[in-house]
């Protein structure tokens, strides 16, 4: 039997970490974390009382299998699911973009259980710091976006508080950064009030309905949101899905070269999507964007923590398209973006 020392909060994190980078369905991940929450506050001798008397399926969302897991974990043994897991889904994700990921700073695009996210705020930023990360931004969606629980004004400033309080404990070198997916809207406006977009250190702006609207109207529209003042990130800017549970869909039709020159103009970043389900922009537009001048920001779109790994996927394509690292806004140390955010939307 193979040792194990990591304890089993560790252990149980670890294999929602492994099943969500696999993109496996909520539930199974929802068990290990859920099992995790409630072992998290005992100490370990009442634990392993609990392995000895047989009792973990007692507590409150332990189950039979985070159970063995946590049993093998207490006992100083490999877990046999984390060995399968390990094995399975923990090696590379690509085969390059690794200088790219490298150069990474932090990731400017994340989602929690706030909207269609499936983690905690403080569950999000503790993987973020595993990752290496510096910062990472919350961009959890805006009103319009009802399915996925989109934030009104009132939600998000009650958010800003929480990740406030979430900085607060943390105390260290991370940063949760306040921010939001704002959806852009038919006319090319923000679906949030101009008072909370001015509250937050990072906006993308997305299009996430009429996907199929004629070309010339969502030119009008994508440069309009470009064009405001709290724009700093355009959002996976095809709407294109090439795989994934949710089926497949087509790009959108849009002036790609005037959007991109409004970006450049307005030192809008691009977002190099690194959603496997998503790879947006298409190569063919990532290379118009490049060429265009514009920044990018390379992004996990995560909505769950083991998702927040993604983010090779996006730097491989930046590396095969020959972007220059200092171009990508999210290489930059956290003072330096902040400052970009706040001067280039004036």
């Amino acid at each position: 039997m193979t040792g194990y020392d990591g304890g089993p909060v560790a252990a149980l994190r670890r294999i929602a970490f492994l099943l969500e980078r696999a993109r496996e369905d909520t539930y199974k991940v929802k068990a290990f974390r859920g099992a995790a929450a409630t072992i998290l506050p005992m100490g370990d001798d009442e634990l392993a009382r609990a392995v000895e008397e047989r009792t973990l399926t007692d507590l409150p969302g332990v189950g039979a299998s985070s159970a063995k897991v946590i049993a093998s974990a207490v006992r100083g043994e490999l877990p046999e699911r984390l060995a399968a897991l390990e094995a399975e889904h923990a090696g590379p994700l690509t085969d390059g973009g690794a200088e790219v990921r490298a150069a990474l700073r932090g990731d400017l695009h994340s989602h929690s259980d706030w909207s269609d996210g499936g983690s905690p705020i403080e569950e999000m930023a503790m993987t973020a710091i595993e990752l290496g990360h510096d910062y990472l931004v919350l961009t959890d969606h805006s009103p319009r976006l009802k399915v996925a629980r989109g934030l009104s004004a009132e939600r998000l400033a009650r958010q800003l508080d929480v990740v406030a309080a979430v900085n607060d404990h943390l105390a260290g070198d991370f940063t949760l950064l306040r921010g939001i997916e704002v959806d852009i809207l038919d006319d090319g406006s923000l679906d949030q009030t101009e008072e909370m977009l001015d509250r937050l250190d990072v906006r993308v702006a997305s299009v996430h309905s009429k996907l199929a609207m004629d070309a010339a109207p969502m030119t009008r529209r994508m440069i309009g949101a470009v064009r405001d003042r709290h724009t700093n990130v355009l959002g996976h800017c095809t709407g294109r899905l090439v795989t994934g549970g949710r089926g497949t869909r087509g790009q959108s039709q849009f002036d790609a070269r005037a959007v991109f020159e409004a970006c450049a103009e307005n030192e809008v970043a691009v977002e190099i999507n690194s959603r496997p389900e998503r790879r947006d922009p298409p190569s063919d537009l990532l290379a118009l964007a490049r060429d265009a001048g514009c920044l990018f920001a390379i992004d996990s779109d995560a909505h769950a923590p083991g998702q927040l790994d993604f983010q090779v996927l996006g730097c491989e394509r930046a590396e095969e398209a020959g972007i220059d690292p200092d171009r990508i806004v999210n290489t930059w140390p956290r003072e330096r973006l902040l400052e970009w955010a706040r001067s280039s939307r004036g």
